[in-house]
């Protein structure tokens, strides 16, 4: 019954594009048939059980194309739409990281700069940080360090080093700020707490002011608006449970926007073009920061290391991951929760770019081949980002972690 009905929701789209003046081409200098990647997307849509998807491509600082395909929500049978609300979960952190990098080129913050000297007192004097009481370490995170996941912060507090839940989990350095990439939320939500503490803005409102309504995001929010509930996506976990939508009362960098494929799409493209910044304050935040040697992505503090993604210089910047293909530097940003899957990646060089965003787990599956399919192969980490594909389900096995898994070629 789900397979008939996302067949029939497949064949139902809207599309907001602006016609490229040239011949679009992948990053491997292949013309790009949008049809052809309409049906790419269908087909892998219905293999791998995926009730909704929207996809936009970035060309020269311009959306191109933009489809949704399937449903927003299975049980009422209405169809996703490219101005459909959906969780942006970590895509949320990129949008962040352009945010400070605005108030880096107003000198208004000094990426090297201590917390310290931000705060009008002590970190663990405010009762959020209090855990940190004691440990002076926490001198020592600069906006640098917590943009580009150095902190030494697990993801956020409540999970332990090798990724367990403790819903008593205290905040701590589980290594020396500076010395290793670590995924963390906490991080960026700290970074959040300095600017609103230390400088006194609000960021809800710096985000409305300098990226939404700079580039007519007007179905995207910080927290849940009320007037998103009319056109709403529902997340769908693998199994097709429905997980609703939770409506989110607390801003938080780290992950609390809601937006619409449409709308990222058009931040995505400003993020191309330079808007907002100077050169120097876009080169820096996709500039290498750190480079990543971990196996996979999460649990983020896992001590495995790995030469997988050596050739690619797989590395971290400010708010975005980067890693070098064979047609250039492609800076990307994923973002992922319980029933939603988001990926971004832009090939700086080649003006191109592509936009996933799902209310379904099981599109991480498809992420792999839809990227090739709109970028070419430009030597994706799938592998450390966990995008296992759908149908090689055996890679995700404990003893796949014992072979290599280069990012080039086809998937073995």
């Amino acid at each position: 019954m789900l397979r008939t009905s996302l067949l029939a929701l497949l064949t139902i789209a809207m599309c907001a594009c602006a016609g490229p003046s040239r011949t679009l081409r992948r990053a491997d200098g292949q013309v790009l048939d949008t049809q052809r990647v309409d049906a790419k997307v269908a087909q892998l849509m219905q293999a791998a059980q995926v009730p909704g998807l929207a996809l936009a491509i970035v060309a020269d600082g311009r959306v191109v194309h933009l489809k949704a395909y399937g449903s927003r929500d299975l049980e009422r049978g209405l169809p996703l739409q490219t101005d459909t609300v959906m969780y942006a979960a970590s895509l949320t952190k990129a949008m962040f990281a352009y945010v400070v990098m605005t108030l880096v080129d107003e000198g208004r913050i000094d990426l090297d700069r201590s917390i310290a000297e931000y705060l009008p007192k002590p970190l663990p004097d405010y009762e959020k940080y209090a855990d940190l009481a004691g440990d002076e370490r926490w001198r020592e995170l600069t906006p640098r360090r917590l943009l580009s996941h150095t902190s030494g912060f697990s993801n956020f507090r409540f999970f332990t080093p090798d990724g367990r839940y403790d819903e008593h989990g205290k905040l701590a350095f589980h290594v020396e700020p500076g010395t290793r990439y670590a995924y963390s939320g906490e991080g960026i939500n700290l970074l959040q707490f300095v600017i609103e503490q230390g400088l006194g803005l609000d960021l809800a409102k710096l985000v409305q002011e300098r990226v939404y309504d700079r580039y007519g995001m007007r179905r995207s929010g910080m927290t849940w608006r009320d007037d998103f509930a009319g056109n709403v996506a529902i997340g769908y976990a693998a199994d097709g449970k429905a997980l609703g939508h939770r409506q989110r009362r607390g801003v938080r960098a780290a992950g609390s926007m809601d937006t619409t494929p449409a709308d990222y799409a058009a931040f995505l493209a400003a993020m191309q073009r330079g808007d907002g910044l100077s050169a120097k304050a876009r080169d820096e935040m996709f500039a290498a920061q750190v480079r990543i040697d971990s196996k996979r992505q999460f649990p983020s503090l896992a001590p495995e290391t790995s030469d997988d993604n050596r050739a690619i210089d797989l590395a971290y910047g400010l708010g975005w991951g980067r890693y070098v293909s064979p047609f250039g530097v492609v800076n990307f940003k994923e973002g992922g929760d319980d029933g939603w899957s988001n990926y971004s990646a832009l090939v700086d060089g080649r003006g191109i770019g592509v936009l996933v965003m799902s209310n379904s787990d099981n599109a991480r599956g498809i992420f792999k081949y839809l990227v090739d399919a709109v970028l070419g192969d430009t030597c994706m980490p799938w592998y450390w980002e966990g995008y296992i594909p759908y149908d090689r389900a055996d890679l995700a096995q404990p003893a796949a972690l014992q072979a290599p898994h280069p990012a080039c070629g086809p998937v073995r």
